[in-house]
């Protein structure tokens, strides 16, 4: 999220939008902390993070790219086609994932992981008893990945979703 739009979303708990957020997770990246601080502002994540509802994680750190980091789609198939890979079908992160880096199954253990605190985390609060927002700061491949596993799909399995970067995405 941008360092105008998380101030003035109008979800956003800095300005006045309702936020009934029970536990805040982040990937430890330096974006999702600058994000968080954005989202939240000095007071109100001082204050969360002082009552222990912040977790920094290695759960929603992005997807490790491994030798295909900073490169994108085409130079990867590229790649791998001179590599003598990908004969039948051209690379696709969500089967084959990444050289030297994390592959799906990896990917969606540690997904798993998370969804599972979150789970037990509402659990008490599935009928309405009180509200209790989950907030998860990350990154663009790892959400895409993590709302695939919210919705119990297999990786591999074509889900079309689009995430826009600086925006909300609300799951129920």
């Amino acid at each position: 999220m941008g360092d105008i739009q998380a101030p003035q979303s109008s979800t956003s708990p800095k300005s006045g939008g309702s936020s009934q957020a029970c536990q805040v997770f982040v990937s430890p990246r330096s974006r999702a902390q600058q994000t968080f601080d954005l989202l939240f502002g000095e007071t109100l994540a001082e204050a969360l993070t002082d009552a222990g509802r912040v977790t920094v994680t290695e759960e929603l750190a992005e997807w490790d790219y491994g030798a295909y980091e900073g490169l994108v789609t085409n130079e990867i198939i590229a790649r791998r086609r001179d590599q003598g890979l990908d004969k039948e079908r051209p690379w696709n992160i969500w089967e084959d994932g990444c050289e030297n880096g994390e592959n799906a199954v990896a990917v969606a253990a540690r997904l798993d992981a998370l969804i599972n605190k979150i789970r037990d985390i509402q659990a008490p609060n599935m009928h309405g008893e009180k509200g209790c927002d989950v907030v998860l700061l990350s990154h663009g491949h790892l959400l895409r990945a993590f709302v695939k596993r919210w919705v119990q799909h297999p990786f591999e399995m074509p889900l079309p979703l689009m995430l826009e970067p600086g925006e909300f995405g609300v799951l129920r």
